[in-house]
C-alpha cells in the first residue's frame, strides 16, 4: 500500500519550507526571507511516531497574479492539493488573517479533503491570542506552532496522522535508478524532464534560474523504475 501524502500549502512567505525542512529533519527546500523562493513541488519521505508519509512542499498561492512564474507556481500547488490525502494549510500569526488566506481557504473547503489549519510564527505564549481570528476561515480548530523554534509540532503532527486514510500504510523500499539532469541555467533541463513524464511536473520559463530546488519525480519505463532529478542550473565563475 502507498504512503499517505501530505501537502503543505498557503500564500507566499508564511514559512512552508521552514516547516517542511523541520518535519523532514533535513534541509530539502531552500529557505529565504522573501516570497517566491519555492516554485515547484518538492517531495520528501517523513515519519511521525509509527506513521510514514510523503510530504510535499509547494510555492505560495497567489490567486490574483497574472505573472507567468506565479501562475505556474499556483498550478503546481493545485496539483499537490489534488494529489494529497491530507492538506496542511499554513497561515502567519504575525500578519494575521488576510484576504489571500481567505481565498486559499475557499479552494481547500471545496476539495472535501482533510485540512489541518496551522498558524505559524506563534513564537511565544503572548502570541497565542493571535490564532483566534483564523476560526473565521471555517476550517476547524487552528493549531499554533513555531516552525523556526520547533514549538507545537508534536500536537500538529498528531492531528495530521489522525486524518490519514485508513487503507494506506508503508510500502517496502524498492531499488530505483536515479537520473540527474544537470547543466548551466536555461539549457532546457526542466523541459526535457516534462517531455519524458508527459506532464508539466516542473515549471518551465525562459528566465534563467526558474528551477531553485532539486525536484525528484518517480518514472516507470518498461517495468524499470527511475527517479528523475531536475536540478538548478550550475553557474561557474571564471577560473573555477
Amino acid at each position: 500500500m502507498s504512503k499517505p501524502i501530505v501537502a503543505i500549502v498557503g500564500r507566499p512567505n508564511v514559512g512552508k519550507s521552514t516547516l517542511f525542512n523541520r518535519i523532514s529533519k533535513k534541509r530539502v527546500s531552500i529557505v529565504e526571507d522573501m516570497p517566491g523562493v519555492t516554485r515547484d513541488r518538492i517531495y520528501v519521505d517523513a515519519e511521525w511516531l509509527d506513521y510514514e508519509f510523503t510530504m510535499i512542499d509547494t510555492g505560495g498561492i497567489e490567486l490574483e497574479s497574472t505573472d507567468k512564474i506565479l501562475t505556474a507556481m499556483r498550478h503546481q500547488a493545485q496539483l499537490a492539493i489534488e494529489e494529497a490525502d491530507v492538506i496542511m494549510f499554513l497561515v502567519d500569526a504575525k500578519d494575521g488573517l488576510t484576504a489571500a488566506d481567505e481565498e486559499v481557504a475557499i479552494i481547500l473547503r471545496n476539495t472535501r479533503k482533510p485540512v489541518v489549519l496551522v498558524v505559524n510564527k506563534v513564537d511565544s505564549p503572548k502570541d497565542e491570542n493571535e490564532i483566534y481570528e483564523f476560526y473565521n476561515l471555517g476550517l476547524g480548530d487552528p493549531m499554533s506552532i513555531s516552525s523556526t523554534n520547533a514549538l507545537g509540532l508534536g500536537d500538529m503532527l498528531d492531528k495530521v496522522v489522525a486524518s490519514f486514510p485508513k487503507d494506506t500504510g508503508s510500502e517496502e523500499e524498492e531499488d530505483l535508478i536515479k537520473v540527474a539532469f544537470i547543466g548551466r541555467p536555461n539549457v532546457g533541463k526542466s523541459s526535457l524532464v516534462n517531455a519524458m513524464l508527459g506532464e508539466d511536473r516542473v515549471i518551465v520559463s525562459d528566465v534563467p534560474g526558474t528551477t531553485r530546488d532539486a525536484i525528484d519525480t518517480c518514472f516507470i519505463k518498461d517495468d524499470n523504475k527511475f527517479v528523475l532529478i531536475d536540478t538548478a542550473g550550475y553557474s561557474f565563475s571564471p577560473g573555477n
